[in-house]
């Protein structure tokens, strides 16, 4: 059998009934009444069982093409398969992974993850990510999506002097990819090569007081005339050296004044846990005084003068301390930096002052027991603290760094 040549399927004229021009191996090229010219392979899966396979127009189709495409197809063949429901589910499946997006697969991960989450951290998620990387990687597929492209995302954000949020956004990509590969959508994680690309600066440690401060700040805080609710903010924060965030997010309903305890959610701490505060009998009085200025019957202790409905602002607490005259000094995170080297210096158990600063236990062990178990010796510690502080408000203020040798030799 003579094989075709691309003249001779160029000069194919149409007729009144369809004929067919034999290529060998099955391809034939059928032309039909219309002009239409279309490339068929007949196939044989057993003697018995066969059928034809359209491969495509001529016009799309060249005759070479159409031979490397039958060849493709003789493969499947051989393998018992046919070509066209193999072709069907191609296509089927090519449609998946076009659809299946970095967006989709993103707002799938969102979903499944959100409601660990607090409202703020959930909000930052959204709003980076989609600015990020979703803006300008949405559209591609999930499988397409390589590690380049992270890199040039989190590159971008580098550059503009965000180097927290680029981490981010690397953590999170890292998050969606290592769901992809979960549920099938995916078998790498083009993140895991990232890792060390953003170099973040070292560590800054929050300002805090060291023991012969306290009496100055004491002193200022006490002749301090800010707003009513805010020195109270202040002192509570001290004599309970919580989060900043933790303080002012702060609702009545986490109190028991009767048992002298402040339990606060799980969703408002940042080990997702819930976290017990012992209260001393200062930080009941200052709890009431609250109770009494509370006319609006805000359900926060300290609610936003202009949306009530809302707390204190994330730096209500460190502009009260800037006015104070301590800025650079000391800010409101820095009161548990104050706390935990007192109390370490004074010979209070680490594993009791840990549990009371709500670290994360990395032994799994000991982080398995009930939360109240030093609860005791927390309460002691906690009024031993109040009553500390009390002392230190009765004495003269010291310039800072100062101690009794310094003192000693000013006065030979």
């Amino acid at each position: 059998m003579q094989l075709l040549t691309d003249t001779k399927v160029r000069q194919a004229k149409a007729q009144d009934k369809p004929y067919r021009l034999l290529d060998g191996d099955g391809l034939h090229l059928e032309v039909r009444p219309s002009g239409a010219k279309v490339w068929l392979y007949r196939y044989w899966i057993t003697s018995k069982k066969g059928g034809i396979y359209t491969i495509g127009a001529y016009d799309d189709v060249s005759l070479a093409e159409a031979r490397r495409l039958r060849d493709e197809a003789c493969v499947l063949v051989r393998k018992g398969l046919n070509p066209t429901k193999e072709r069907k589910l191609a296509a089927l499946v090519e449609t998946e992974e076009r659809d299946l997006t970095l967006a989709v697969v993103a707002a799938k991960w969102q979903a499944e993850n959100a409601a660990s989450w607090s409202p703020s951290y959930k909000r930052q998620v959204e709003r980076f990510l989609k600015q990020d990387l979703l803006d300008t990687y949405g559209e591609l597929p999930i499988k397409l999506v390589t590690s380049r492209h992270i890199l040039q995302a989190i590159k971008k954000v580098e550059g503009r002097g965000a180097k927290s949020i680029a981490k981010l956004i690397r953590q999170w990509a890292g998050g969606i990819m290592r769901y992809a590969i979960a549920n099938l959508m995916r078998d790498d994680d083009p993140t895991y090569a990232l890792r060390g690309a953003i170099k973040m600066p070292a560590t800054k440690h929050h300002a805090h007081l060291v023991e012969n401060e306290l009496p100055e700040f004491l002193r200022a805080l006490k002749a301090y005339k800010g707003f009513g609710l805010v020195p109270l903010a202040v002192e509570l924060l001290l004599l309970t050296f919580v989060r900043t965030g933790e303080l002012r997010r702060a609702e009545w309903s986490e109190f028991d004044l009767r048992e002298k305890i402040w339990r606060i959610p799980g969703g408002k701490m940042k080990a997702r846990r819930q976290h017990i505060v012992p209260l001393s009998s200062q930080a009941v009085e200052i709890l009431k005084q609250l109770q009494k200025m509370n006319w609006r019957n805000s359900a926060y202790l300290f609610p936003n003068v202009r949306r009530p409905s809302d707390c204190i602002t994330s730096t209500t607490v460190l502009r009260a301390i800037e006015l104070m005259g301590f800025k650079g000094r000391v800010t409101g995170h820095g009161f548990r930096g104050s706390a935990s080297t007192i109390l370490h210096e004074k010979g209070w158990p680490t594993d009791v002052i840990e549990r009371q600063l709500a670290h994360t236990e990395k032994n799994k062990s000991k982080a398995s027991y009930d939360h109240a178990e030093y609860l005791p010796k927390r309460r002691e510690m906690m009024q031993w603290w109040a009553d500390f502080l009390d002392e230190k408000a009765k004495e003269s203020p010291r310039p800072a760094g100062a101690d009794l040798s310094d003192l000693a030799s000013k006065t030979e």
